[in-house]
C-alpha cells in the first residue's frame, strides 16, 4: 500500500493505516466518535424525566420546563392570530420578499417530487390484483429551533413540504425567545398552527399531546442535543425524520480545486457550531497546504472565527489520497451531510459517489444556495446516517400502503400453496384460512 498524508487542521503528520478502515492508498486520522449515543448519553435521564413529566401534566409541565430552561414565564403557548400579523408587518420587506423566493422554490421542487411517486395498481398473477396508494399523514409536527440567529430557512424547509404533500395539519413548535421574524416564517411557509415551545418539552408536547398541543404521527426538524434525544426516546409510536447531529461538509477535489473557495466552505459551514464537522479529500497535496494555509489567513477576518476556528481545530480534517479511488472510498466511509465536488469531470465523478447527504456537483453549486433558498432541503442525514438514507423530502410526509384484491380465480393461484405452506409450518389456523375460500367457492359451484 502506498502511505498517503492526512493534513489535520493545524499540523501535517503520516499516519499508519488504522485497522478501522481497509480503503487502499489513504493514510487515516481517526476523527472524533460521533454517534447518537455518545452525544446524549449526559442528558439522557434528563429528557426522560421531562417526558415522562408533560405525558402525565400536560401543559402544566411544558410551562414548568420553559421555565426553566427557556427563561419564559408563559402559560399561553399558542400563536394567535393577531401575534403572527404583527411579526409579518414587523418583517422587514426584503426580508419576506427573499422568504417568498426561497418558499416558492421549495415548493416547486418538492412538488416535482411529489410527481415521482405514484399509486399502483398490478394484475401479478391471473385474478391476483395488488397496488399501493400515496396517503399523506394525517397530522405532522415540525420543531423550528431558535439559535443564536433567526434562521429563516428553518421553517421552510420542514413545513413547506409537508403542505405539498398534503398533510391535513401542520404544527409548528419554536423556542419562546425566537426572533419574532420565525413566527413570520413558519407563518409564511403554511403552518396551520404555531406553538411557543421550545427544547424537548415541544417535542414531548407534540408527541403525547397536551390540553392545548394536538398529538401528531410524526415529528420533523433539527434541533439541539435535548431535542435530538427526545426524537429518539419518542421514535416508535411517533415517527421522526432522522437524528441529526452536527453539520458536516466535505468537497473531493482533485488538482483543479480553488482553495480559497475550499476554505471558504469549510468556514461558512464552520461557523454554524464548535462541533462542526468540515474536510478536504483530495488527491493534490499542493491544494490541500494551499486550503490549510487560506483556512488560517482567513480566520484572522472572519467575524465568527471563535465559533468556525474551534470548529477547525477540533474536528477540521484535510486529506490526501494517491488516487481516485481512493478519494471515493473516504468519501463514501465519511458519507458528509454535505458533499461537494470539485473535479474538472465533476458530473462524471459524482455518479462514482454513493453515500452523502445531499451533492453538490461544480464550484458553481454552494451548500449556502441549498441552505437558504434553492429548492433542496437542508435537513439532511449526518454522523454517517447518509450511508442508508438521504434528506427530508416530500415523501417523508406520506406513507406508501399496499393492498390486494382478489377474484375467485387468483383464490385458486395462492390458495394451495398457501395451505401447504401453513401445514408445513404447524400453524393450523393459517392453514384453515387458507382453505376456507377454496371450499366456499367448490360449493358454490
Amino acid at each position: 500500500m502506498n502511505e498517503a498524508t492526512v493534513l489535520s487542521a493545524y499540523e501535517t503528520k503520516a499516519f499508519g493505516m488504522s485497522a478501522k478502515t481497509s480503503i487502499t492508498g489513504l493514510t487515516w486520522i481517526k476523527s472524533p466518535e460521533r454517534d447518537s449515543i455518545t452525544d446524549t448519553s449526559s442528558i439522557v435521564e434528563t429528557v426522560a424525566e421531562v417526558l415522562a413529566d408533560v405525558r402525565s401534566n400536560g401543559d402544566a409541565a411544558v410551562a414548568k420546563y420553559s421555565a426553566k430552561f427557556d427563561n419564559s414565564d408563559l402559560t399561553a403557548f399558542e400563536v394567535t392570530a393577531a401575534e403572527r400579523e404583527q411579526a409579518l408587518a414587523e418583517l422587514d420587506p426584503e426580508t419576506r420578499a427573499d422568504t417568498e423566493f426561497a418558499i416558492a422554490n421549495v415548493r416547486k421542487f418538492a412538488e416535482a417530487q411529489l410527481g415521482t411517486i405514484g399509486s399502483l395498481e398490478v394484475e401479478t398473477l391471473p385474478g391476483v390484483h395488488l397496488g399501493h396508494r400515496v396517503i399523506p399523514l394525517e397530522r405532522v409536527g415540525c420543531y423550528v429551533p431558535g439559535g443564536r440567529y433567526p434562521l429563516l430557512s428553518a421553517p421552510i424547509m420542514t413545513i413547506v413540504p409537508a403542505k405539498v404533500a398534503g398533510v391535513d395539519e401542520v404544527i409548528a413548535c419554536l423556542p419562546p425567545n425566537a426572533h419574532k421574524a420565525m413566527i413570520a416564517g413558519c407563518h409564511l411557509a403554511g403552518a396551520d398552527r404555531i406553538f411557543k415551545i421550545g427544547g424537548a418539552q415541544a417535542i414531548a408536547a407534540m408527541a403525547f399531546g397536551t390540553e392545548t398541543v394536538p398529538a401528531v404521527n410524526k415529528i420533523v426538524g433539527p434541533g439541539n442535543a435535548f431535542v435530538n434525544e427526545a426524537k429518539r426516546q419518542i421514535f416508535g409510536p411517533i415517527g421522526i425524520d432522522q437524528l441529526a447531529g452536527p453539520s458536516e461538509i466535505y468537497t473531493v477535489a482533485d488538482d483543479t480545486g480553488d482553495a480559497e473557495m475550499l476554505a471558504t466552505d469549510m468556514l461558512a459551514q464552520a461557523e454554524h457550531d464548535i462541533r462542526t464537522r468540515v474536510g478536504l479529500i483530495t488527491t493534490s497535496k499542493a491544494l490541500a497546504e494551499a486550503t490549510l494555509a487560506e483556512v488560517h489567513k482567513q480566520l484572522e477576518t472572519l467575524s465568527t472565527a471563535e465559533t468556525a476556528g474551534q470548529a477547525f481545530r477540533d474536528y477540521g480534517e484535510i486529506v490526501v489520497c494517491d488516487s481516485e479511488e481512493a478519494m471515493i472510498a473516504y468519501s463514501d466511509h465519511i458519507a458528509a451531510e454535505h458533499l461537494q465536488v470539485h473535479t474538472k469531470d465533476a458530473k462524471d465523478f459524482a455518479l462514482k459517489l454513493r453515500n452523502y447527504g445531499s451533492l453538490f456537483i461544480g464550484t458553481l453549486a454552494s451548500v449556502v444556495y441549498s441552505d437558504k433558498c434553492s429548492g433542496t432541503n437542508h435537513t439532511l442525514p449526518t454522523m454517517g446516517a447518509g450511508r442508508y438514507t438521504g434528506g427530508l423530502w416530500v415523501g417523508a410526509y406520506v406513507k406508501i400502503a399496499t393492498h390486494q384484491w382478489l377474484t375467485e380465480e387468483g383464490v385458486k393461484q395462492v390458495a394451495p400453496p398457501a395451505v401447504r405452506q401453513s401445514a408445513s409450518e404447524g400453524l393450523e389456523g393459517h392453514r384453515r384460512a387458507a382453505q376456507l375460500r377454496l371450499d366456499r367457492m367448490q360449493i358454490k359451484g
